[in-house]
């Protein structure tokens, strides 16, 4: 029953990323950042491959989840420094736009609490251009916001990667034990083969 209880578990921090990804993926749109975008595209990809793998007992498919995961955190990790200026990285900087656009979070004008105000030039009134606004205040800066994702990614990552190695662990320990004719092997017990 330990191996219902981890792919119980397993299928549950799927949902809950994919969930997780599908708000990211909305929101990403929203601000078009290209190359997050494409990656959470992939990502909701594997997380469903981990899923199917759950649910049917595919060992490769979740070692393929696993495997993805491991660059999933990667990725969540050099954001979090994008957005945090560090390691030489900027958050002002074109990057997750792929220098396609000059386009940038959309929580850095659309955070919660943020009051925005346009300018008071009566001939800008009828443009649309989305730079011609300035943010005045907000209750939480968008880059904590892009931040706050991050971590909520990184910690159902691991976690679903713990549980995807515990069940990949358990499920291949029952695979070697099993006959295929319907009988468990036991390799403690003598085989009785002409008794």
């Amino acid at each position: 029953m330990g191996c219902c209880s981890a792919r119980c578990m397993l299928i549950l921090l799927c949902c809950a990323q994919l969930i997780t990804a599908v708000e990211r993926q909305v929101f990403d749109f929203l601000g078009y950042q290209w190359a997050p975008i494409m990656i959470n595209f992939f990502h909701i990809i594997m997380i469903i491959l981990g899923l199917f793998g759950a649910i049917q007992y595919r060992s490769r498919y979740i070692i393929m989840y696993l495997l993805w995961t491991l660059l999933w955190v990667g990725w969540n990790v050099f954001v979090s420094c994008l957005y945090l200026d560090l390691g030489g990285l900027s958050k002002d900087s074109d990057i997750l736009s792929l220098g396609v656009s000059s386009h940038h979070s959309w929580w850095k004008d659309n955070g919660p609490g943020c009051a925005t105000e346009g300018l008071p030039s009566a001939g800008w009134e009828n443009q649309q251009n989305p730079e011609l606004t300035t943010v005045l205040s907000c209750w939480l800066e968008y880059q904590y916001i892009e931040i706050l994702h991050c971590i909520v990614q990184l910690l159902v990552s691991l976690l679903g990667f713990v549980y995807a190695c515990y069940f990949i662990s358990i499920f291949s320990d029952e695979e070697d034990n099993f006959n295929f004719i319907g009988e468990i092997h036991h390799p403690t017990k003598p085989s009785q083969m002409f008794f």
